[in-house]
């Protein structure tokens, strides 16, 4: 009887409204962002309502929302109260007015329909409303799980059921998992180029959310009734992992006050679908933030914002507007195609106003940018700088829809865009990243966005024109689009037939542009460059830039094998060095990318040293350097690529960082060059080079050939990545190099460029140039069960300024020669500055309130100047003035805070925005730096110039708890560095520092070299003379004056340098003498200061011993007399901390009894790759450690115990 009970009850419990009755609920949704400590303030939003589901037809319902109550809070939990937001009360009640009719069965809200002019704000809130009915109840089990559609998208939900037979009511728990959502909601933004770093999310999460539902189903005649419900969702979010201190979310709560039947029937007018339950964003994700401001009538604001920034930013960097910068996207951005237009033709004509708007206009993320910037390429009322600076911006911060990716390839076609050979470059790579993003969200990614770039690597080939081949293959590997794979294979030896004939740098465009296809096709991309890798015949470049590829690919250890089999058979040390150094590098990383790639290549490492580990840096070698941390889940990785042939040059050089941070990996920055016409000019000549690398006449002479290079070929190309994508492409050719010497040459008159600026600057030029730039945008948005986005966004914007004002004097009158042989006289004053504004902001974020948490930092650094500069050139005398400082000049600082932040449309006069830490008297000094340098300000006088630089450093910090790293990041920052006038000093009129170059003695410089005690036969001529003077007439000047010889002899190279103080009773003099033997084998150095050089001395002496009967080594002595207390007292502090470093690096102690004033270095190298050291200080200890591995091989000992090994050395 019990059972059958329970069958009933079980039965009669699936969720259902009865179309004639009237449901009447209470609903309360709160909102809390902070950290949930007591002394921490935090934002909240609460909102109150009661609502009314009313039946239309069996399935057919109509929602009636009616009392609503908006109220919010900023401040310290337990500390204050909510207050009434009215206006934005009566913003939502009004909306909130019009009845909303959705459709309902079994327990499942299919559609939503509302008036038309209802917002998607309010849509979504009653999404959240709705969720809470919906509700799949088993009656067979207590425990399931299913897959379910909900606000957070079609994610998997697992149910508990618990009866209570007296209550007749049945307990139903829902826990969603909405981080693997099938079909999630929850929107990534700029986020496209960092792909995600699953083995790094292993180690910890940035985010994590966890949503629970908990129903009281009661049962009825009609079935399950909803009686409660309450929800609660968290979401845990920290800038690194949030095991370590984060900030977190809540959720809500609905209760049943009334059922009663149906009397009156809502006329609900015209309605429109607005799909179902799941969460949707707006397509243009209109609201920033960060900012808050009213978007109607955006022309006039826009016009007023530039001029503002305009002007604001002329004579300095305007630090305080910086941040108008996302106001003024913010408004571009809901600026129609027209109001475009328009801006345009009132911006144009002023230089300032029109780069303003041409930085920022890129910002519009959709296809009004293209439309935009196409008429602008049609009509050609931009220069090609200009279109060019525009384009590479717009295309890469473009929003990758399809009407975006079809309206960029017409740029491909319009005549302007080949206006210019770098402007072609630019369109055509950005076009290809352009690809890339889109097809990161589209799968399977058709190959018509990718075709006109195959169809121009096609031509190309047909042409054999180089330029076009290289072009359409760094585009195609930028686009990364796995259909491009069969175009690839036609420009790779092995595979096409006469692909070998193909010019090394097309064959090396086209192995690299697999390296984004490694993350997407990674077996593909293996088969292909591992084919290349082991095919001996193929230039060494090709194989070696395949072997890096292949590692991109994280090939498994069975891969790792077949690389170190071939390498251990391998005759070219160009290759086999490359390749060797690539896997020693992975085999040392510590990032979570390559940490099982890392395992494989250690134990490739152990077989290959022994034949490979001697070979040095006159192979093509691979520097890898990275650093990663758990609790922070960040790091940074960096590279250095050499690719080397017979000549001395490196044929390719790339440089490349990368940064690790919240499970993903983002290229920052690359840097490449290529070298192919250098290499043909070295090809053969290295016999030549006789003094070695040092040689620089004769490298001159053979670089003096380039006139004779084919006209096609460039004799360097550079390039560079951003953000892992090709952005800049640029080759200098044989006439470029001509042009710019034709210019600059003496004999050039009125027709070269230089002489119409030098005109320009004669007559007294100005010049001015801003550079605003939004360097990313990236945001995270994920619904709540509240129907509100919460939302994760990153904003980084620079602000680039330099003015430039200049005066020179004689103009030169018939060629630039002139210059060379007359007293030059140039005034120049101006600033150059950049201000970086960086926000991270975490919460509610609607076009109608925000509510959430705010880090802001601001970096600034400006640096002003006002000075004369006078130069004879035929004398070699130089003389510079400078006007002493009058003010306080900040010339860098840096400012950051947490802000816990409230915002509403309705209400701008009550914008809360107040720091997470409050100013408490018990607030700690909690940051290292505040360890370091707690508040505080410290100056360094030098009153001779009337001068001071001051530090001021400034932190404070609620807590301080290494294992919780956002803390560090909740309280005030400040540090600054300035100039500002010496207290207590004279007026000084002027700076002046006067060079005098060449073998003749000022006056006075005899006098000099008596007192520096060396029986000299006669006295030398100095090589460069300086003098740095403050002037304050009537007064003599005050200052100091350098003065450097040049002693050789026969055995030994002498540099001879003195610095004194300039006075009438000044004595104090610095000297300074080092000299090194013609063989290169020792090396000293002797400093003496004080009282004409006699108060203070340090010497040091460094020898090396390289010869076939013994190893090579290295010894180092320093030695030294009377110092001054501040030496003594450093020196003191460190030996302190000499025996545990020393044993945590592994060396060992033995006493002996040593010189009181000395400390001795020997390294003996014991073999190819490790050495001993000994090291010697005072108080009678001893350190040494055995068999320490080389960190850099410095020296090569292929030859070591050979009758050459003493050439084998050079010391760096």
């Amino acid at each position: 009887m019990w059972r059958l009970h329970l069958c009933l009850l079980v039965a009669l419990a699936e969720p259902f409204l009865n179309s004639k009755k009237t449901y009447e609920y209470k609903y309360e949704g709160l909102v809390r962002v902070g950290r949930e400590l007591p002394d921490l303030v935090e934002s909240a939003l609460k909102m109150r309502c009661t609502f009314k589901i009313i039946g239309e037809s069996p399935q057919t319902f109509v929602l009636q929302i009616s009392n609503v109550d908006v109220e919010d809070f900023n401040g310290l939990p337990g500390k204050g109260v909510f207050s009434p937001s009215q206006k934005l009360t009566k913003r939502l009640s009004a909306e909130f007015s019009q009845p909303i009719v959705f459709e309902f069965s079994k327990g499942q809200i299919t559609d939503i329909r509302t008036a038309p002019g209802v917002s998607n704000t309010v849509v979504n809130i009653v999404r959240g409303i709705l969720g809470f009915l919906q509700v799949t109840v088993k009656t067979t089990q207590s425990f399931y799980e299913l897959v379910e559609l909900g606000i957070h998208g079609v994610c998997q939900s697992s149910y508990t059921v618990e009866e209570d037979s007296n209550a007749k009511e049945l307990i139903v728990s829902q826990m969603v998992d909405i981080t693997n959502c099938q079909q999630p909601a929850a929107l990534y933004r700029g986020m496209a180029l960092a792909p995600e770093d699953k083995l790094s999310k292993q180690r910890g999460e940035s985010v994590v959310s966890t949503v629970k539902h908990t129903y009281t189903v009661k049962s009825t005649a009609d079935g399950g009734l909803i009686t409660k419900a309450f929800a609660q969702e968290r979401q845990y979010f920290t800038p690194f992992n949030v095991k370590g201190g984060n900030s977190r979310l809540l959720a809500l709560l609905l209760i049943l006050l009334k059922v009663s039947d149906t009397t009156d029937k809502i006329v609900t007018g015209q309605m429109q679908s607005r799909g179902n339950l799941i969460y949707k964003t707006e397509k243009d994700l209109r609201p920033i933030p960060v900012v808050m401001i009213n978007l109607n009538e955006p022309m006039p604001k826009i016009l007023d914002l530039i001029k503002r920034l305009a002007q604001a930013n002329i004579y300095h960097v305007d630090s305080a507007s910086s941040t108008d910068i996302l106001n003024l996207i913010q408004l571009l951005r809901v600026a129609t195609l027209e109001n475009l237009e328009q801006l345009w033709k009132q911006v144009s004509g002023n230089d300032e106003h029109r780069r303003w708007f041409l930085d920022l206009v890129v910002e519009v993320t959709d296809e009004r940018i293209l439309k935009f910037l196409e008429t602008r390429f049609k009509a050609g009322d931009i220069t090609a700088n200009e279109a060019g600076q525009a384009l590479v911006v717009a295309f890469n911060h473009l929003s990758a829809e399809p009407v975006s990716v079809a309206l960029a390839q017409e740029f491909l076609t319009i005549p302007f865009s080949k206006s210019h050979p770098l402007m072609w470059n630019t369109v055509v790579l950005a076009y290809g990243s352009l690809v890339y993003r889109y097809c990161v969200y589209t799968d399977p990614c058709p190959i018509t966005v990718v075709q006109p770039l195959l169809d121009m690597a096609t031509s190309g080939l047909s042409k054999n024109s180089e330029e076009d081949m290289v072009l359409a293959l760094k585009a195609l590997g930028n686009a990364a689009h796995p259909s491009s794979i069969k175009t690839l294979l036609k420009f790779l030896p092995g595979y096409t037939a006469g692909a070998e004939k193909l010019p090394i740098r097309v064959q090396s465009a086209a192995v690299q542009s697999f390296r984004l296809l490694a993350s997407r096709d990674p077996h593909s991309v293996q088969d292909i460059v591992l084919n290349l890798f082991v095919q001996r015949t193929l230039p060494a470049e090709i194989r070696m830039l395949a072997c890096m590829v292949l590692l991109e690919t994280k090939p498994s250890i069975a891969l790792i094998s077949v690389i170190s089999e071939v390498l251990l058979e391998e005759t070219d040390l160009q290759v086999a060095s490359f390749s060797y150094s690539l896997l020693k590098g992975i085999s040392k990383s510590r990032t979570p990318d390559n940490q099982h790639l890392s395992t494989a290549c250690n134990i490739a490492i152990k077989i290959l040293t022994p034949k490979l580990g001697h070979l040095s840096y006159r192979y093509s070698k691979n520097v890898h350097l990275d650093w990663f941390h758990d609790d922070f889940l960040f790091g940074t990785s960096a590279d250095i690529y050499m690719l080397q042939n017979e000549s001395l040059i490196p044929t390719k050089l790339m440089l490349k960082g990368k940064m690790h941070f919240i499970g993903r990996i983002l290229q920052f920055l690359e840097f490449g060059f290529r070298a192919d016409g250098l290499k043909e000019l070295l090809v053969g000549k290295t016999p030549q080079l006789k003094k070695g690398i040092t040689d620089f006449a004769t490298i001159m002479n053979i670089l003096s050939d380039w006139q004779n290079l084919p006209k096609d070929r460039p004799l360097l190309t550079a390039y560079a990545r951003v953000f892992g994508q090709e952005a800049f492409l640029m080759d200098v050719r044989e006439d470029s190099i001509q042009s710019i010497i034709k210019s600059f040459s003496p004999s050039a008159g009125k027709e070269s460029k230089v002489w119409e600026k030098i005109q320009d600057v004669q007559k007294g030029t100005s010049w001015h140039w801003t550079k605003p730039h939004l360097v990313y945008e990236a945001r995270f948005i994920q619904p709540t069960c509240l129907g509100l986005p919460v939302e994760i966004s990153k904003y980084y914007s620079i602000i680039n300024a330099i003015t430039v004002k200049a005066e020179i004097n004689p103009p030169p009158k018939e060629h630039l020669g002139e210059l060379l042989s007359s007293d030059i006289s140039l005034h120049t004053d101006g600033f150059v500055g950049v201000t970086k504004d960086h926000f991270v902001f975490h919460g509610i974020n609607t076009e109608l309130f925000q509510c959430g948490t705010e880090l802001k930092s601001k970096i600034v650094s400006a640096l002003p100047w006002a000075f004369d500069l006078k130069i004879n050139r035929k004398e070699q005398k130089y003389e510079m003035n400078l006007t002493p400082i009058k003010t306080v000049t900040e010339l860098f600082s840096v400012n950051s805070n947490v802000f816990s932040v409230l915002r509403n449309i309705e209400d701008p006069s009550l914008f809360k925005i107040t720091p997470m830490m409050p100013e408490t008297e018990d607030s700690q000094k909690g940051l290292p730096l505040a360890r370091i340098l707690p508040t505080s300000r410290q100056c360094a006088d030098a009153k001779i110039y009337g001068t001071s630089v001051c530090i001021e450093a400034e932190a404070k910090r609620a807590h301080y708890l290494h294992e919780y790293p956002l803390y560090y990041f909740l309280g005030h920052t400040r540090f600054s560095y300035q100039l500002e006038p010496a207290e207590g000093a004279k007026p000084i009129e002027k700076i002046q520092i006067q060079v005098t170059a060449g073998r003749k003695n000022p006056p006075g410089v005899s006098e000099m070299m008596n007192l520096s005690h060396r029986d000299l036969d006669a006295t030398p001529e100095s090589v460069i003379t300086v003098k740095a003077l403050g002037l304050s007439p009537p007064a003599k000047p005050l200052g100091y004056e350098g003065v450097a010889f040049y002693l050789p002899t026969a055995q030994r190279d002498n540099i001879e340098m003195i610095v004194s103080d300039v006075g009438e009773e000044a004595n104090w003099k610095m000297c300074a003498n080092a000299n090194t033997d013609k063989s290169q084998t020792s090396a000293k150095a002797h400093l003496r200061w004080g009282a004409e050089c006699q108060t203070y001395d340090l010497s040091m002496r460094v020898s090396a011993a390289c010869q076939p009967e013994s190893k090579p080594s290295i010894y180092t002595k320093i030695t030294w007399g009377a110092l001054p207390s501040v030496f003594t007292m450093i020196g003191q502090r460190i030996q302190e901390y000499v025996p545990g470093i020393s044993y945590i690096m592994g060396f060992y102690q033995k006493y002996e009894k040593n010189p009181e004033r000395q400390a001795a270095v020997t390294v003996v190298v014991s073999s190819s790759q490790t050495f001993d050291m000994r090291v010697k200080i005072p108080e009678v200890v001893v350190l040494q450690i055995h068999h320490m591995s080389f960190l850099f091989q410095i020296c090569s000992f292929m030859n070591y115990g050979s009758e050459n090994c003493a050439c084998s050395c050079v010391f760096v």
